[in-house]
Order: structure tokens, then C-alpha cells, then sequence
């Protein structure tokens, strides 16, 4: 099974979420891929049957240019503002896809206070996906961090583990389902 996890991270905090769902997924031998949306090619996608997609919530939504580069003003890595999640499945060319999409699920990380406010960058991922003819394996999840500069609140790099274990048995059950 090829498992694909692209994530976009500003000051470590969605990376560290990713790199535990990436050990969640780690069974029978899989290896998931893990690749920061910069280092992302359009053929890392072919063959793949899952491909998970992490943000951090900037603004109630996935990061723009300046909101990546106020949190370069907060202290965030400047390269780490020259490309996001949003610019990057916006540059997805339907067309070029190949024809055997894989299934996606979405996460973001969201800092623990607007915990109850709408908006998140992974709901915003989930729809640009699915516009884009791709199918959800599983619905969006949020992760929160104690502030801006994290680092994960207590217990969320367990759900995080917890999470890729079930989106595994999900992809399990789905490839099982379909098989002749």
C-alpha cells in the first residue's frame, strides 16, 4: 500500500502531528512517505492509495502568503513561507491526475482557544479536494496546539498516532471491499 502524507508546517507543530499519523498508518509493513508541501512533485501522487494532507489553520482557513508571513514575524522558519498547502492543491490540475485517484483525509492544527469558533483549514482542504474529483476516506480532523508557536496540547500527538490507526483500518477495510 503507498500512503502519501503531505503537510505544511509553520513552526514544527503540524509536522510533529503528521510524523505521528505517518506511525499510526505504519503497519503490515507500510511506510507512509512523509513530504512537506515545498518538496511535493505531481508524480510523488501516482499509485498512491491514500494521500493525507495537513495545515495549520491560519485565520480560520489554510495559511495565504501573508498570513505565513506574519508567522514569519512571529518567528517561523522563512522558508517554510514560500508555499502552502492551499496554493499547492490549488496548482492540482484535474486533468493531469491520473485516472486512479487516491483517497484523501485532511487534519489540520489549530491553536487550543478557538477550539469552538467555525473555520478550519482542513474543513477548506476536504472541499478544494473534492472539487477536484477527489474522494474523502474519512471526514476532517482538527488538532490543537497550546498557542501560535505550539507545541501540541496534552494527549493530541496520541490522537494523532490514533487517528492514522483508524484511517489504516479504513483504507484496509475499503481495499478489501473491492477486491475480486
Amino acid at each position: 500500500m503507498k500512503i502519501l502524507i503531505v503537510f505544511e508546517s509553520m513552526f514544527g507543530n503540524t509536522e510533529r502531528l503528521a510524523r505521528e499519523i505517518a506511525d499510526g498508518l505504519a503497519q503490515d509493513g507500510n511506510q507512509p512517505v512523509l513530504l512537506d508541501v515545498r518538496d511535493v512533485r505531481p508524480d510523488d501522487l501516482v499509485g498512491s492509495d491514500l494521500l493525507v494532507v495537513g495545515a495549520p489553520t491560519h485565520a480560520f482557513s489554510l495559511s495565504r502568503p501573508s498570513t505565513r508571513e506574519d508567522a514569519v514575524r512571529q518567528g517561523a522558519d522563512p522558508s517554510r513561507a514560500t508555499l502552502g498547502v492551499r496554493e499547492w492543491l490549488e496548482s492540482l490540475d484535474a486533468a493531469r491526475l491520473p485516472a486512479g485517484r487516491p483517497r484523501v483525509a485532511v487534519f489540520d492544527s489549530r491553536v487550543d482557544k478557538v477550539r469552538r469558533l467555525p473555520g478550519s483549514a482542513a474543513k477548506r482542504a476536504a472541499k478544494t479536494l473534492r472539487t477536484r474529483g477527489f474522494d474523502l476516506l474519512d471526514r476532517p480532523v482538527s488538532f490543537y496546539v497550546a498557542d501560535v508557536q505550539g507545541p501540541p496540547s496534552p494527549g493530541e500527538l496520541d490522537r494523532a498516532h490514533e487517528w492514522g490507526t483508524h484511517l489504516f483500518g479504513l483504507v484496509r477495510s475499503r481495499q478489501h471491499q473491492s477486491a475480486p
